[in-house]
């Protein structure tokens, strides 16, 4: 198996599927996975940089939002397209663990990703969920989903099953609080915790700027 060649057709075909994606869960969201899983794997030791690349390409590749909420489908396209190039069985069953677990489905839901390359992975997803980047991401997805930019009536949720998560938030500034705000502390590794501090404090000073501008403070 010619990983490299893997990795390239990967690229072209999920470039294909998500090049005009306008949620925030476009190609370019996936880049910059591949990108931050690419720095950590390499400083973080014992990582398989393939394992992790091929799980950083195709994370997204059926996100159950939007799939009604079905929490395996992603694993299965994962599956199904590996398979098709040619790719070993053992490394299809480590790519779906990753596909499958990699996504935050509540505060109150405990991770079961397994892998280092999951770990990996999954703090690569969520450092694109934060700072300047996560921040027109979250207005993005919640302008798709018809939610306000902000409901002073509405209520924080911290939901203690997917179940619950998948309702939804109240409006965009809610789901900050419901999950962005969090991310920092749930990174898996030395080095993606040490990437989060600053995008975390740029996090908070826009919602302090933005409750102030709300309030006609600024």
């Amino acid at each position: 198996m010619n990983k490299f060649a893997v990795l390239e057709k990967t690229k072209q075909h999920v470039r294909a599927l998500f090049e005009r994606e306008g949620t925030g869960h476009d190609w370019w969201h996936i880049e910059r996975v591949f990108n931050n899983a690419t720095t950590i794997a390499k400083k973080e030791k014992g990582a398989d940089l393939f394992i992790v690349q091929l799980g950083a390409l195709l994370h997204d590749v059926a996100d159950f939002k939007f799939h009604g909420g079905d929490e395996t489908i992603g694993g299965r396209v994962a599956a199904r397209w590996l398979k098709g190039i040619g790719v070993a069985e053992d490394t299809i069953k480590k790519v779906v663990h990753i596909v499958d677990n990699v996504s935050f489905k509540g505060l109150g839901v405990r991770s079961k990703m397994k892998s280092l390359e999951g770990k990996i992975v999954q703090d690569a997803d969520r450092l694109d969920a934060i700072g300047a980047i996560g921040i027109a991401r979250a207005f993005a997805y919640g302008g798709h989903k018809g939610r306000a930019l902000f409901n002073p009536e509405g209520k924080t949720k911290k939901h203690k099953s997917f179940k619950a998560y998948k309702k939804g938030s109240d409006s965009t500034i809610h789901h900050f609080y419901e999950k962005l705000l969090y991310l920092k502390d749930r990174m898996n590794t030395k080095t993606a915790k040490r990437m989060a501090l600053q995008r975390h404090t740029f996090l908070k000073a826009y919602l302090d700027r933005f409750h102030a501008e709300w309030r006609g403070l600024k």
